[in-house]
């Protein structure tokens, strides 16, 4: 039953993208040109454990709603991998199109450091983590990407309990539209979130904020965070998202990446305050569809290696919104020849994407829901002593850590 519904799906999007895509002019290539030679090939190890060890902690929030997690920060899952974490509180707001889970947890670290200056703060200075989890439904999953778009108010009105920030906007949000059931998951966890989170400001105001989301998880915290930074005032703040949607349109990704300065060449990818984890087969980053008006915002960290586990070098920093050598890059047969018309240009020196792989676009990949989507260092998902079965027996990873990452 349900791969037939997958297979029934497949075809739905096919046909849209088909009935909804303009037509393209001979030799006009749908990819930008990148040329900076600046952007390493690949992170380095201490955002490669940063990266790992963020996507435990967003596993663990698939115990909400399940088996549950209790004080001080105790479930069936990793949550004994993390013995400096204290719980604050967890949500969850149901089952249906709109659903959203997570909890919010302080690491109080291991020592008193001072702050050195960095976005991405020490491990024992200490950290307000808010993690949201994905859905577990596949069907709702894909039925989420499948709703309408609906208007963006960058900060809350007063009839949604909030008020416009006095005088104007550092940030002006142009034409944006959103996804309505990610933003209305968002609305209905504002409620639990933004209450927990301001005494937590009072009682630790050096520490930073770290936001981490998986799936559907992942868009409620890119409009999290930009309300958290944009309308309450939190600077020191770190966006991590595994498997993210496309949330909205292109004023809205223009509006994200101003506010958290994606998009530019030559910053540290250390220093990133967003980084959005995609994965070579997972085929949520490239929904909902292009053709009704979704993009993808910069900030992304490719996985180009299709099996668990990765490593630091397969592991790529991308330019801009769309660029060719990451997800981007599976938009089918026609990327695929544009792939070698770009290499034969650049004499075989441009690192491009020729191969099989690249025949079915990641995006129409709807099976790799229950396997890609969820392959980030781990296989998220699943609330069982030592997570998903196809990670026992696995080694840990190599300690890449040092003491600037969380």
């Amino acid at each position: 039953m349900m791969m037939a519904l997958v297979l029934f799906l497949l075809l739905s999007f096919t046909v849209a993208a088909s009935a909804f895509k303009p037509p393209l002019k001979r030799n006009q290539y749908p990819f930008q040109q990148h040329a900076d030679t600046s952007t390493p090939d690949h992170i380095p190890p201490s955002l490669f454990a940063s990266l790992e060890r963020l996507s435990r902690l967003v596993d663990i929030t698939y115990c909400v709603g399940t088996t549950g997690i209790v004080p001080p920060f105790s479930c069936v899952s990793r949550c004994d991998e993390f013995p400096t974490l204290e719980l604050i509180t967890t949500w969850n707001t149901g089952v249906l199109m709109s659903d959203s889970c997570g909890y919010i947890a302080v690491d109080h670290g291991t020592t008193s450091k001072p702050d050195i200056g960095n976005i991405v703060e020490s491990k024992s200075q200490g950290v307000i983590v808010v993690a949201f989890r994905g859905t577990y439904s596949i069907t709702n999953t894909v039925v989420d990407l499948s709703t309408i778009p609906q208007e963006y108010v960058p900060y809350p009105s007063p009839d949604q309990g909030g008020s416009e920030p006095p005088g104007g906007p550092k940030y002006t949000c142009r034409n944006c539209t959103v996804h309505m059931g990610f933003l209305m998951s968002w609305k209905i966890a504002r409620t639990v979130i933004l209450p927990a989170l301001e005494p937590l400001r009072e009682r630790y105001p050096d520490y930073p904020i770290h936001l981490v989301g998986h799936s559907l998880g992942g868009a409620v915290a890119a409009l999290a965070a930009l309300e958290l930074k944009v309308t309450s005032g939190w600077d020191k703040m770190v966006v991590t998202t595994f498997g993210e949607p496309r949330v909205g349109n292109g004023g809205f990704v223009e509006y994200l990446n101003s506010v958290f300065e994606l998009g530019g060449v030559g910053r540290p990818i250390e220093e990133q305050a967003y980084r959005r984890v995609t994965h070579v087969d997972d085929p949520v980053p490239s929904l909902p569809l292009s053709e009704w008006g979704y993009r993808s915002h910069a900030g992304e960290l490719f996985i180009s290696k299709s099996d668990l586990p990765p490593e630091p070098s397969d592991i790529r920093p991308c330019v801009g919104n769309t660029d060719p050598r990451c997800i981007a890059g599976s938009a089918g047969e026609p990327l695929k020849r544009t792939g070698q018309v770009f290499a034969e240009k650049q004499a075989q020196d441009a690192p491009v994407f020729t191969g099989g792989l690249w025949d079915i676009p990641s995006r129409f990949k709807l099976w790799q829901l229950f396997f890609a989507h969820r392959d980030y260092f781990w296989r998220l998902g699943l609330c069982v002593p030592g997570g998903d079965p196809i990670d026992w027996g696995r080694d840990k990873y190599p300690d890449y850590s040092n003491s600037d990452e969380l």
